[in-house]
């Protein structure tokens, strides 16, 4: 590559819709250029680069014994109908018909087509287990689309599939693959953590995410340093404290609130008092509540209403000073989606905003009449009683205790985790720290193959769905995490492995003679099977020298009419030291700098 010719200037100063390292430097280095937001163009050193990694995800699947092959963007509607996720993907799944007026969509991830394909080519269990993979196009139709590279609408993607006879050979598919995404970060250079993640809308068990710690994360991430405990909030535990709140007499100290778990952890129940409602005008948030009576947050119960595709109104009871994680949420209640609850919905089951509780309600028991009330332990597992609202506006209940004054239809952790709480494996505290997916792997089970018929002829003679497995990466992502964990303060830092080149090959001088040894050293070094990025430029030493630094590749090679004069080159290692060597010598030490 040359860089007089070379589409794509690097930029001085920084895009001002750059907020993150990572994105200010692929643009500053001419890696990419947005188009429109989620849009984004890959200019050649940009592809240059995303060729490096897919060369690295070939190798690594190639040795997990994985075949490649190639399923359409453009999908029939009806396979995601067949699935349940048609409706399911909403606004971020884009739709569009043929001239026959058939339904189609532009697939966000291919699980559908892939068991439709099991479907017609897979018919007995001589034939599993099979590996598949492809590097290809997705579309999302995201809401937010900040961070550059991070949350693109139209990306790349490496997508693999496992299919299998059973749960067994799943078990076995889906470490196999998992160890073929840990090298691949690897040898791309990049520090991950692999953490406990929620299925969302692909289904399926044991869901593991490969985050990369950054400050451009949208995910946050509970870390324990203790026992390596690493989780996405969105599924994180705690170990429970056991310490539900009282509620302290008037007068008394916030600290009593907390006197009965010590009784509770000697077994010696005490009697609750019995409940009191109490006048409590403009309080209808946790914060005014807990001032106006003097206790603090966590002495309260917290009411929460969502309006839910299966359940109608849902009610969620949580400690005051805990927040409801909606992730566990749906998946404690089995329902797809939370809303906002109507005024007039939460009227309906007799309850008022702002001063509500379960107490006096009609709790529904299963599939039976009433609210569907969901309860997290803080409320429901402690000794004590809370503060609840009366279903009375301007009135709140002291005392109320969960057993006694209310109950829930279900009791379930739906608490999202804080920094500081206990690990629930090891009991240290947890730390929260912001991520960015690189990468996301799920064993689906039959939930696609059942749904799309994919069945095959057992060894027993038994017709039984076939099992999938579904692991995906997604490549632009990738590159800009790989910028943002290589770069000083003058640009980026290229891991060789990933690098648009190896060798920046930079000519100081006008003359003849040095235009000629520079295009035989260009020749030379490609011979060798280098990739080299020769810059031919008309500029200064300080344009050719700031922009080598900007671009990060590995080595800088510098001839000149100086160094004609002595038959040295100079070599210099991006962040390291310069060192002269002679010509003869230029491929070894070259080599050497490479593998370092």
């Amino acid at each position: 590559m040359r860089l007089s010719s070379l589409l794509g200037r690097t930029l001085r100063d920084t895009p001002t819709e750059a907020e993150f390292v990572g994105h200010q430097l692929a643009l500053r280095a001419g890696l990419a250029r947005g188009i429109a937001p989620g849009s984004y163009a890959l200019l050649p050193l940009g592809m240059a680069a995303l060729r490096r990694i897919e060369a690295i995800i070939h190798e690594e699947l190639a040795r997990a014994g994985a075949q490649e092959f190639r399923t359409p963007v453009v999908q029939p509607a009806a396979l995601w109908e067949a699935s349940g996720r048609y409706q399911q993907y909403g606004p971020l799944m884009l739709r569009a018909a043929d001239r026959a007026a058939r339904p189609l969509v532009i697939a966000p991830t291919h699980e559908e087509a892939v068991a439709d394909l099991a479907r017609r080519e897979v018919n007995s269990y001589r034939q599993l287990p099979a590996l598949l993979y492809q590097v290809h196009t997705k579309y999302r139709d995201e809401l937010r689309t900040k961070g550059g590279l991070m949350r693109l609408r139209e990306f790349t993607m490496l997508d693999a599939y496992s299919l299998d006879a059973d749960s067994a050979g799943l078990d076995r598919s889906y470490e196999l693959l998992a160890s073929a995404f840990e090298r691949i970060l690897a040898r791309c250079g990049v520090a991950y953590v692999a953490v406990e993640a929620s299925a969302g809308e692909m289904g399926g068990g044991e869901p593991r995410e490969y985050m990369a710690i950054s400050p451009s994360g949208e995910d946050l991430l509970a870390l324990c340093a203790g026992c390596g405990y690493a989780a996405n909030v969105e599924v994180a535990t705690q170990k429970r404290r056991g310490a539900a709140a009282t509620t302290p007499a008037a007068g008394a100290s916030q600290d009593s609130c907390y006197a009965h778990s010590e009784t509770a952890d000697r077994g010696q129940e005490t009697e609750s008092p019995p409940i009191e409602e109490v006048a409590t005008p403009r309080t209808a948030t946790i914060a005014d509540l807990a001032a106006f009576l003097g206790v603090p947050p966590a002495a309260t119960a917290k009411a929460v209403f969502f309006d839910t595709p299966e359940r109608g109104l849902l009610f969620a009871v949580i400690r005051g000073d805990l927040e409801v994680n909606e992730v566990k949420l749906c998946a404690a209640a089995g329902v797809s989606e939370l809303r906002p609850a109507s005024v007039d919905q939460i009227a309906a089951a007799g309850a008022v905003p702002g001063y509500a509780s379960p107490v006096g309600l009609q709790v529904a028991e299963g599939t039976g009449p009433g609210v569907f009330v969901l309860a997290d332990p803080s409320v429901a597992e402690g000794m004590g009683g809370f503060v609840a609202g009366a279903n009375r506006a301007g009135y709140h209940l002291r005392n109320v205790v969960y057993g006694r004054d209310w109950r829930a239809s279900r009791v379930a952790d739906i608490a999202l985790v804080r920094s500081g709480d206990p690990c629930p494996r090891c009991g240290a505290p947890l730390a929260l720290e912001r991520g960015v997916e690189i990468g996301h792997i799920f064993k689906l089970g039959d939930r696609y193959t059942r749904a799309l018929g994919a069945t095959y002829l057992a060894e027993d003679g038994a017709t039984r769905p076939v099992v999938m497995g579904s692991y995906g990466i997604g490549l632009e992502r990738l590159l800009q995490i790989i910028i943002e964990q290589h770069h000083d303060e003058a640009g980026i830092v290229w891991p060789a492995s990933v690098a648009p080149a190896a060798v920046h090959l930079i000519a100081l001088g006008k003359g003849e003679a040095l235009r000629a040894t520079a295009e035989e050293l260009l020749a030379e070094l490609e011979q060798a099977g280098l990739r080299v990025l020769y810059d031919d430029r008309g500029e200064s030493a300080g344009v050719k020298f700031n922009d080598a630094d900007l671009i990060g590749l590995p080595v800088r090679l510098v001839v000149s009419d100086r160094l004609l004069a002595t038959g040295e080159l100079e070599l210099r290692p991006r962040g390291g030291a310069t060192i002269k060597v002679a010509r003869g010598e230029l491929l070894r030490h070259l080599r050497e700098l490479l593998a370092a």
